[in-house]
């Protein structure tokens, strides 16, 4: 293990042809700078899967070991039923490819982003947030922190009646212990916690910052901290600039306000951690009525509605570059919705932070 990476896998790579054993269909479900994601039906069993095309190599260099972070870490979760499932793997010469579980239901960044009778109800929220948080937690147990997490690496198995979520993109996620600081500084402008900006340790508390933003996100449509560029919404994170007025939160319940506001502190001690946060009372009862229009009940029809067709979401991003590039997450339905919410992950040459001067090399 170097850095957090872990490069030991138990899952057999195959040297047999992809298309041997399964037929590509459909256009790609995303594309990003160093990987394609693709839909594909396995010959023998007629099962749906997502195929994950990364390139070993990426610049010049030889990325193979990144990858293999990825396939160790989906190993480590395969027990939980809240990440995304490996399936199998296989090598060509230039290329890696991951077969993973095909989550029907797309992005729940897309019902973040819908019209009122699409939108969540901070029932669907409660029920996601718990799903999201048992995933996270079993990672946290052990010993491994996503450092990704936003509301395109959220995925759902149907959209219509809604599903249960899976955790996907595990291109940045690293393995913590009690031996080695891991200071990495990458993750989604948006959703990156205080500690990345000032290269400060990585933790399993750098996910509850996230998770804190994406229940924001999730319960009220808008982004906490998305400043007219990334130098002001780094800003942002690092003062903790976040509105939680009546405006924002209106019909939304109190104790969903104190959820977020138990995560979105700015030292990683003070946050709660995914088993307190399983604990909180707003995930453990109903919400007050509400009004708020990103709230209101979906219609009961809905739910007798046919399950949406093969969403063309991805089921994970590219592993970042090894020299520290801007990383562009799979974009499925660009220029869907109001919300500015980041796309990218990032990282950077050298800390963006105390010096906010400097521009920010990303």
């Amino acid at each position: 293990m170097r850095n957090g990476m872990m490069t030991k896998i138990h899952t057999r790579i195959s040297a047999d042809p992809f298309t041997s054993n399964y037929d590509l269909v459909g256009k790609e479900l995303g594309r990003g700078k160093f990987a394609v994601v693709k839909k594909c039906v396995e010959k023998a069993t007629g099962q749906q899967y997502a195929a994950k095309f990364l390139r070993k190599r990426r610049k010049g260099q030889d990325c193979r070991m990144d990858i293999l972070n990825e396939i160790a870490v989906l190993e480590s979760a395969k027990t939980n039923p809240y990440v995304v499932a490996l399936h199998e793997v296989y090598e060509t010469n230039t290329e890696i490819i991951l077969v993973l579980e095909c989550a029907a239901g797309g992005e729940i960044f897309d019902q973040c982003v819908a019209d009122n009778d699409d939108a969540f109800t901070e029932i669907d929220v409660i029920r996601l947030a718990k799903q999201i948080l048992n995933g996270v937690a079993f990672l946290h147990r052990n010993n491994v922190v996503h450092l990704d997490l936003k509301p395109q690496n959220i995925l759902l198995t149907s959209a219509r009646p809604l599903g249960d979520i899976r955790i996907v993109d595990f291109g940045l996620s690293r393995r913590m212990d009690d031996i080695t600081e891991v200071r990495e500084i990458l993750g989604t402008p948006e959703y990156v916690a205080p500690e990345i900006l000032n290269y400060e340790p990585i933790s399993t508390a750098t996910d509850m910052w996230s998770i804190g933003v994406l229940t924001y996100v999730m319960l009220t449509g808008e982004s906490p901290f998305q400043g007219d560029d990334k130098q002001q919404t780094f800003l942002n994170i690092s003062q903790v600039n976040v509105d939680y007025s009546q405006d924002t939160f209106e019909g939304i319940s109190p104790p969903a306000v104190d959820f977020i506001k138990s995560l979105l502190i700015k030292n990683p001690r003070k946050r709660a951690t995914a088993e307190e946060s399983l604990n909180h009372p707003w995930l453990n009862s109903l919400p007050h009525p509400h009004s708020h229009p990103h709230l209101l009940a979906s219609p009961a029809s809905s739910l007798d509605e046919p399950e949406m067709s093969m969403s063309e979401s991805d089921p994970e991003s590219p592993a970042p570059s090894p020299d520290l590039d801007l990383i562009e997450s799979y974009l499925t339905c660009p220029g869907q919705g109001e919300l500015k919410t980041g796309r990218d992950t990032f990282s950077f040459s050298e800390p963006p932070f105390p010096t906010l001067t400097k521009e920010l090399i990303c």
